[in-house]
C-alpha cells in the first residue's frame, strides 16, 4: 500500500499531518507513505506547481492523499504556473474522471447549517461530478471583435463515451445507497446537456433497480436549499458539479467536515478535503483536520476496499464531535493537533 502524500500550501501540511497520524495509528501492514511537492510550495522549490518528480511519485503510488493548494502571492503568474494547476494536472495525467463528494450532517450539528435544523438534519447525499471534460477542459481564449471589443470564450462539450463512463459511476453509487439517481443538466438550453441526458437514459437500462430522475441545474440549486433530504445521489458535469457540491457543503454547515475522492477507472484515486489552503490561518494550528481525516477514510474504502478501517475512522470522528471536540469553524476552540489527538484516541 503505497500512498503519495501531497500536503501543498497554506493549512495543507497541518491537516495532512493529522490524517497521516490516523493512518499510522491503524498500523496497516505494508503501508508506505511517500511525500511530494505540489502547488505554490512546489513552484517555489522547483519552478512548477506539478514538477516531474511529483508526477513520478504519483504514478508509482496506489493512491494520493492531498492537502490543499493556493497562494495569493502567486496570482500574478501565468495560468499554467499557478498553484491550482497542480490539481488539474493530476486529474489529467492520472485519468481522474469521477469526483465523489458526500454531504452528510453529523448528529448534533444541525444548528450549524444556515438551513432550519429539521431540514439540514435530513441531508445525506452524494454528488458524482465528471472531472475531465466540460468547459474547464475545452478550448478557450480571448479575441478582439471587429468593432474593437475584447471577448473571452470557452467551449463546453462532452463526447458520449465521457458521459457514459460517469453515468455508470453514478448508477453504481446509487445501487450502494438508496437506489435513487438524479441527473442534473441544462438540456432545455444546451446541446451538450441534451446529449448528456440522452446518454444517461441509455445507460439507465442497465440499472433497472435504480430510480432515475432528471433536473435542470437551476432547479437543483433551489431544491438543495428547499428540500435537500430528497436527494440521494446526484450525477452531473464538471461545471455544474463544481457549483452544486460547494453549495451542498454549506448546506451541511462547514467545509471543514467534507471529504472528497477523485477516481480513475482503476482503483487509483486522489483524496482531499474540499476546503482551500486558507492562508489567513496557515501555521496557527487553528485548521480543522477532520475533512482530511475523512478523506483518508475514503482512500481506504475506495482504493483498497478496507471498509472496516474506513468505518473506524468515520466513527472516531463522529465520536469526537459528539464529545464536543470542535474546531473554530464549528464554533469550538479545539486546535488542529487537539482534534487529531481526539480522533486518534477514539481509534
Amino acid at each position: 500500500m503505497r500512498i503519495a502524500v501531497f500536503a501543498g500550501d497554506g493549512i495543507g501540511p497541518e491537516v495532512t499531518e493529522q490524517a497521516v497520524r490516523v493512518l499510522e495509528t491503524l498500523a496497516i501492514p505494508g503501508l508506505e507513505l511517500v511525500e511530494g511537492d505540489v502547488g505554490g510550495a512546489a513552484y517555489r522549490k522547483h519552478g512548477h506547481p506539478l514538477p516531474e518528480q511529483t508526477l513520478e511519485i504519483a504514478r508509482s503510488a496506489d493512491a494520493i492523499l492531498f492537502g490543499a493548494v493556493g497562494d495569493f502571492s502567486l496570482d500574478h503568474l501565468e495560468r499554467a504556473l499557478r498553484p491550482e494547476q497542480a490539481v488539474l494536472g493530476l486529474r489529467k495525467e492520472l485519468g481522474l474522471f469521477a469526483n465523489l463528494r458526500p454531504a452528510t450532517v453529523f448528529k448534533g450539528l444541525e444548528d450549524l447549517s444556515t438551513l432550519r435544523p429539521e431540514v439540514a438534519g435530513k441531508i445525506d447525499l452524494l454528488i458524482v461530478r465528471e472531472l475531465n471534460g466540460d468547459v474547464y477542459f475545452g478550448e478557450k481564449g480571448t479575441r478582439t471583435l471587429e468593432d474593437g471589443r475584447r471577448q473571452g470564450w470557452d467551449m463546453m462539450s462532452y463526447a458520449e463515451d465521457e458521459v457514459r463512463r460517469i453515468a455508470h459511476v453514478g448508477f453504481k453509487a446509487a445501487q450502494g445507497r438508496s437506489k435513487k439517481l438524479c441527473s442534473v443538466d441544462k438540456a432545455n438550453v444546451l446541446e451538450t446537456s441534451q446529449l448528456w441526458r440522452d446518454v444517461v437514459i441509455e445507460v439507465s437500462a442497465e440499472y433497472p433497480d435504480v430510480e432515475l430522475t432528471h433536473m435542470y441545474v437551476d432547479n437543483a440549486a433551489m431544491q438543495l436549499v428547499k428540500n435537500p433530504g430528497a436527494f440521494d445521489v446526484i450525477v452531473t458535469g464538471n461545471l455544474f458539479g463544481d457549483i452544486l457540491s460547494d453549495q451542498a457543503s454549506m448546506c451541511v454547515g462547514s467545509i471543514g467536515l467534507l471529504a472528497s475522492a477523485s477516481l480513475a477507472e482503476t482503483s487509483f484515486g486522489l483524496y482531499e478535503p474540499i476546503h482551500g489552503s486558507a492562508p489567513d490561518i496557515a501555521g496557527k494550528g487553528l485548521a480543522n483536520p477532520m475533512a482530511t481525516i475523512l478523506s483518508a477514510a475514503m482512500l481506504l474504502r475506495h482504493s483498497f476496499g478496507m471498509e472496516a478501517e474506513a468505518a473506524r475512522i468515520e466513527a472516531a470522528v463522529a465520536a469526537a464531535l459528539a464529545d464536543g471536540v470542535k474546531g473554530g469553524d464549528l464554533g469550538g476552540s479545539a486546535g488542529t493537533k487537539e482534534i487529531g489527538d481526539a480522533v486518534v484516541a477514539r481509534l
